[in-house]
């Protein structure tokens, strides 16, 4: 039977029966196809044929483990596949965000600060901490308390909402409020934090 005419179907049967150039001719039938739904997603052509070959890559695997069931949707099963791999590709990328010069212990002339902290700096720190807890306690209640329970607590808006009994958007406010009085706190008496 001519490849051209061969369905998905037949072209995996006989891949799975030994013929090598059956899985070839279905990955050229779909990588197009797989590889503009990647790129419309990442923006990238490199990328794009990047995650498009480990994503059949992972096809030819899961087809030999055995894993896959033929359900006469093989492309749809390639694309959900292809759509793991961008979010997976997504994921990856959010955990390597760039790193600045001031993340990696440069000041901005450009001079390596020292890892450790003069006595000096530790006593302003301390101070500008003491200073803010201060301001802190002059909040109001409902404020004062998310602001402990995520700064002193590391608590996230999640488990504050939860233990104050409120909606997540309402802890939120709470916070966004309680900075905005701190900061207006801070410019009326006119202090300098380090």
């Amino acid at each position: 039977m001519n490849a051209q005419v061969m369905s998905d179907q037949q072209l995996l049967a006989g891949y799975l029966a030994g013929d090598q150039s059956a899985i070839s001719q279905l990955i050229d039938r779909h990588s197009r196809r797989v590889r503009d739904y990647i790129r419309m997603m990442v923006k990238s052509s490199d990328v794009a044929e990047d995650i498009s070959q480990e994503t059949f890559i992972k096809v030819v695997k899961v087809i030999d483990e055995g894993r896959y069931t033929d359900s006469g949707k093989f492309l749809s099963w390639v694309l959900r596949i292809a759509h793991n791999q961008v979010i997976d590709y997504f994921r990856q990328q959010k955990q390597n965000r760039n790193i600045t010069e001031s993340d990696a212990g440069y000041d901005v002339l450009g001079t390596l600060r020292f890892a450790e902290p003069t006595a000096e700096d530790q006593l302003m720190s301390a101070q500008s901490a003491a200073a803010i807890r201060t301001l802190v306690e002059l909040l109001p209640e409902e404020q004062r308390e998310v602001v402990k329970l995520r700064y002193y607590g590391n608590l996230t808006f999640k488990e504050i909402a939860e233990q104050t009994d409120v909606s997540v958007n309402t802890a939120l406010g709470r916070m966004r409020y309680a900075l905005i009085n701190l900061r207006r706190m801070i410019q009326e008496k006119k202090m300098v934090l380090n």
